[in-house]
């Protein structure tokens, strides 16, 4: 066995081809196969729910703010779905800490390590001393992301007891993509219920029409009811036993209400409004019933949350309705649009349900002005933090799919957290902007002992903004974000080390890869890192000139000398530092990020195309892939397609691995704990995107990424390129 460096790139490290700009705007295929009729692609994929489906609750939403239903249309039985998804309603404003009562600070959490002779701080899970243990839980922990409240019907039979859940029948219950709507229909014995449920697109509110004989028989109430947060790493938010710690202070008029909410030193109010004639009043400690007048059998009301002062009178159903039908409307007739009909491979049908679906899912719950979390806007995972990391997944297919204005809405995050980013750095003792891996809308760093030591979202934003300028061509973006990418730039130069025995840059250590599998402080030169560092530092460059500056010598010289990428035997080490790659069982899952150096990423110098093409067979054939996550699916159908071999990249989306789930409601499952997975819709939609429309520098194949054995019909546009 020998380990081999190959050392041969290193006189590259300035090239980089761009072809003009306006090639990289709508890519199409429409030539080959005539328009696609947008409507009838995404009604094809209607959600159809006919039973209590604990893993299939359903959301409207507009990327700011979601509401997800059980199969009544509201959240009626909230208590049969923790175990399942949860039935949330969050926002990207609606966050809490518990009070300091112990006055912890983030001090506290940082424990040095030694990097190359010096100390550097880290904010790490520190077990002891228990005050140290205690506040880096508090950090972990706060802030956290609240749970809005519950709007759900209590509903009753003629003596006055509560209709269980499995005691309703023919339930019936639809969402339509295409115009944002869930309508729902169910018995309560004979006695038909239907209720149809929006979200306006711009609103953080909720619209719903009931109809059904129980109200005139004063058998259904709608119930608003406010929970505490819980501050756990991953449920619901909803602590229903501590009443007396936060307040729901309401105040009515005929046909409108408003409840302020206390919690500590967060609030915010809920603001209603109905027709006809209707009474809301206080049930219990923090649960209201809106009760509309019996001589009626239809009744709509309308729900906003806010942390403002109202707008005042505020849209009816119908506007609300009208509203989701433009709103949809615009989105599905402009971007991207892939259309499988015709095909006859079993599994195309399927494909293009969860491209549909996933398309609707990440405006609604991942097109805001921050990064999402990883379960998006419907229940807390890592307490409701995002993870900038997955920041790739989440956003970057909306300027694949030419919805480029989804993704930017979330970059300017970045620039509202550069000084702590900067903080950061300097508090290591690195030049530039370290961009923290969990955090929050204030942009605090999370302790933890992986996370912490993270790098390859470091990147992410020259990645993402590159993409921006590419697909407008405005000068607009390379001024708005030239500052944090050149901060980003060197940061990434300052935390490669010279190697002046081998003249070479190295990566780490103190650093674990985006296989988090490494120990941080062993592990040098992760492949997916080094060829993302020097492809980004290249970017970077490149903006510095069409700004008209100078080149930055010592980025030069990063991407001149950066290490090359280790191998043994014909294959790609998933570390330098890890000559055990393909003989330690641990080191064989979790992500393969060693093909996705040529999946993800550009087509690198580093790269060496029969090197990867072995490894990826190996991978291919030796991964664990059961211990695997729902995004590492559609990334090895991303390398699979770069190295010519489609029908892999095809079996590698329907891998029957638990992770790869995809529920009746569009979710990508992962296990207990995870029940739906953001950033595998994401991928999934990267992926398809360089399945159909190529990438740079690519052959001139159409849909390259899908088999030519007959089978697969595909007609796509308004798709770009990927880098």
């Amino acid at each position: 066995m020998t380990i081999k460096i190959n050392y041969l790139h290193m006189n590259y490290y300035r090239f980089l081809s761009f072809l003009p700009v306006f090639l990289f705007i709508f890519q199409s295929g429409e030539s080959q196969t005539g328009k696609i009729n947008r409507e009838e692609l995404v009604t094809r994929h209607v959600v159809n729910i006919d039973s209590v489906n604990i893993l299939s609750p359903l959301t409207v939403g507009n990327g700011k703010f979601a509401f997800t239903v059980d199969f009544t249309g509201l959240q009626s039985f909230p208590a049969l779905y923790e175990n399942g998804i949860p039935l949330g309603t969050q926002s990207e404003w609606g966050w809490h800490s518990f009070p300091n009562n112990e006055e912890y600070t983030f001090d506290e959490s940082l424990q040095n390590y030694d990097y190359y002779g010096r100390q550097v701080p880290f904010s790490v899970q520190i077990r002891m001393p228990e005050r140290e243990r205690n506040a880096v839980e508090y950090f972990r922990q706060n802030p956290h992301r609240l749970h809005l409240g519950i709007i759900g019907l209590d509903l009753f039979h003629a003596d006055n007891s509560p209709v269980a859940a499995d005691e309703i029948s023919s339930i019936s219950q639809t969402l339509n993509p295409w115009n944002g709507e869930i309508h729902s229909t169910f018995n309560v014995g004979k006695v038909p219920v239907e209720v149809i449920t929006y979200s306006h697109q711009e609103m953080d509110l909720v619209s719903v029409k009931i109809k059904s004989s129980l109200i005139k028989q004063g058998l259904m109430h709608v119930r608003i009811a406010f929970p505490y947060p819980t501050g756990q790493h991953t449920d619901s938010g909803c602590n229903w036993g501590q009443p007396e710690k936060h307040s729901s202070e309401l105040s009515a008029s005929s046909s409108s209400a408003v409840i302020t909410r206390e919690i500590d030193n967060s609030s915010y109010s809920v603001q209603l409004e109905w027709t006809g004639t209707a009474k809301i009043y206080e049930k219990g400690k923090h649960v209201f019933y809106l009760d509309p007048d019996r001589g009626q059998s239809q009744f709509t009301f309308i729900c906003l949350f806010t942390s403002e002062a109202g707008p005042g009178k505020l849209p009816d159903f119908k506007s609300t309705a009208l509203n989701n039908k433009k709103a949809w409307e615009k989105f599905w007739m402009n971007g991207g649009a892939v259309d499988l009909s015709g095909s006859t491979d079993p599994r195309a049908s399927e494909l293009e349900r969860r491209i549909v679906l996933s398309q609707y899912l990440t405006k609604v719950q991942c097109s805001g002005n921050y990064p999402p979390q990883e379960t998006g806007l419907t229940y807390n995972s890592w307490y409701g933090k995002f993870h900038l990391e997955m920041h790739y997944w989440h956003g970057i297919h909306f300027a694949l799919w030419n919805r480029t204005y989804l993704l930017e809405k979330s970059l300017d995050y970045y620039n509202t957290i550069a000084d702590k980013a900067r903080k950061t750095a300097q508090r290591q003792g690195f030049n530039g902007l370290r961009w923290p891996k969990m955090t929050d809308p204030e942009g605090n760093d999370s302790p933890s002992s992986v996370g912490s030591f993270l790098i390859w979202q470091q990147p992410h934003i020259i990645y993402m903004t590159e993409l921006c300028y590419r697909n407008t061509a405005d000068e607009e973006i390379l001024h708005k974000y030239s500052g944090i990418v050149f901060e980003t730039a060197d940061f990434m130069a300052s935390f490669a080390r010279y190697d002046s025995l081998n003249n070479r840059y190295v990566l780490g250590p103190l650093m674990i890869p985006a296989q988090e599998r490494f120990p941080a402080a062993s592990t040098i030169n992760s492949p997916f890192e080094l060829a993302y560092w020097h492809w980004c530092l290249t970017i970077a460059q490149k903006w510095r000139e069409r700004l008209g500056l100078g080149l930055k010598p010592e980025w030069d010289s990063v991407i001149k000398f950066l290490s090359p990428l280790a191998q043994k035997d014909g294959l790609y080490l998933s570390a330098e530092s890890a000559t055990d790659s393909y003989t330690n069982p641990r080191l064989m899952s979790d992500h393969p990020m060693v093909t996705g150096i040529f999946g993800m990423l550009p087509n690198s110098p580093l790269v060496d195309y029969s090197t990867m093409k072995n490894t990826f067979n190996y991978v291919w054939e030796h991964w664990q892939w059961a211990q695997t996550w729902g995004w590492d699916f559609p990334m090895t159908a991303m390398t699979a397609t770069r190295l010519g071999m489609p029908d892999k990249a095809i079996d590698a989306l329907f891998m029957n691995v638990t992770t790869n789930t995809y529920l009746p409601n569009g979710h990508n499952y992962q296990n207990q704990r995870l029940r739906l997975y953001m950033p595998g819709n994401g991928a999934l939609l990267t992926s398809v995107a360089m399945m159909c429309a190529g990438w740079e520098g690519g052959p001139d194949i159409y849909a390259p990424g899908f088999p030519k054995d007959g089978k697969w019909k595909v007609k796509w546009e308004g798709l770009t390129k990927v880098p």
